[in-house]
């Protein structure tokens, strides 16, 4: 531990926000699945969907603009086509109801498409292609959010950054797994950077007047850059249009801040494609084939001065190897637990036997 972060077990932070969660209204199984999912991101070096989310998450929660709701429900079932309406509940848990659904009618049907909408944030899309890719099919999940680039060339924020995962069985414990913000950084790591004073890279994001910036507070007041220009750019749009249109939810500005009026409910539209491979081919000759090319990219030439060469999902996964499932929080975020952990009444353990004895007091004076 330093005087900056602290390891907390993966197990133990589960724990805690679950109790937070429960002391929401949430049922105890629902709030160990959207701890899970936090502490998950957490473990894999995503740390902006990850516990810091938790006093936004509960003070959502608190005024009314996330709903005590469990489950979507069901707006269409056509088979292969099924429509969601999440009712503004925690979308870690509409999330994982909507792949699970996908898959289990692909299994039967060979594809299926769970579109959403009145969602709320669902943390990282990779957890929900994954479970499809843990299950034999090809997953893809994608979210839009609100307007937060411009055009190309342009000074006003048009389209969200909006993200997109897809992944694919794969033989061995590494998983082949795409999960990306269309942006060139995603806003929860400006956000970040911002709390920590950090200045950012000059291509992550733009001033409101569309002129380049390195400073994280201009950055979140201005608009962020679309990863590749108008490639990036075009992708945000389409995934918009996919997502909203296909659940009728909102699209664009329709889309509310996540870090605006909490009162207010987000309302941003997902969709979850599963594609059963056995449908197409065999599956272990499939995942065979997957790990081979993997593979092929981990042991290609390199350039000089070149480290380790890496498949799409690899760093992810390298990252929880190396966590020994223990959590790196930073001391703004271990605080912020706390508070709220005393708020709702629940124990703090195990941040209280972590923390320093003067930093608790610190705390409790605050």
């Amino acid at each position: 531990m330093t005087s900056e972060s602290i390891r907390v077990p993966a197990a133990q932070l589960i724990t805690l926000v679950a109790r937070m969660f429960a002391a929401t209204g949430l049922s105890t199984t629902a709030a160990e699945r959207v701890a899970k999912g936090l502490v998950e991101a957490d473990l894999e070096g995503l740390p902006s969907h990850g516990v810091m989310l938790v006093d936004m998450y509960v003070e959502r929660i608190h005024r009314g603009s996330v709903s005590s709701q469990e489950a979507a429900d069901i707006v269409s079932d056509r088979n292969t086509a099924i429509v969601l309406d999440a009712g503004h509940a925690l979308g870690h848990l509409t999330g994982e109801q909507a792949m699970t659904l996908a898959v289990e009618r692909a299994k039967r049907l060979g594809v299926a498409v769970v579109a959403v909408r009145h969602g709320f944030h669902f943390g990282t899309a990779g957890r929900y292609a994954q479970l499809a890719a843990d299950s034999g099919c090809i997953g893809i999940a994608m979210c839009n959010t609100r307007p937060l680039m411009p055009a190309p060339g342009g000074a006003e924020r048009v389209v969200g950054n909006n993200p997109l995962a897809v992944a694919v069985p794969c033989a061995g414990p590494i998983p082949i797994l795409l999960d990306m913000a269309t942006s060139e950084a995603a806003m929860g790591k400006i956000r970040m950077a911002d709390k920590a004073g950090r200045p950012i890279p000059d291509n992550w994001a733009v001033k409101a007047d569309g002129t380049p910036t390195i400073n994280a507070a201009e950055a979140i007041a201005g608009m962020l850059l679309p990863s590749g220009g108008p490639k990036g750019f075009g992708l945000a749009f389409t995934i918009d249009l996919i997502c909203g249109l296909l659940s009728g939810g909102a699209i664009g500005n329709g889309v509310q801040p996540l870090y605006g009026d909490s009162s207010v409910p987000y309302d941003c539209s997902h969709l979850f494609l599963a594609i059963d491979v056995a449908h197409f081919c065999d599956l272990d000759i499939f995942r065979s084939r997957a790990a081979a090319a993997a593979e092929h990219v981990r042991s290609s030439r390199r350039a000089r001065g070149t480290g380790a060469l890496l498949s799409p999902g690899e760093p992810a996964w390298q990252k929880r190897e190396r966590s020994g499932d223990h959590v790196q929080i930073t001391m703004p975020v271990a605080q912020m637990l706390l508070r709220i952990a005393s708020e709702l009444g629940v124990s703090t353990a195990p941040l209280d036997a972590i923390l320093q004895p003067a930093q608790v007091i610190g705390h409790a004076q605050a």
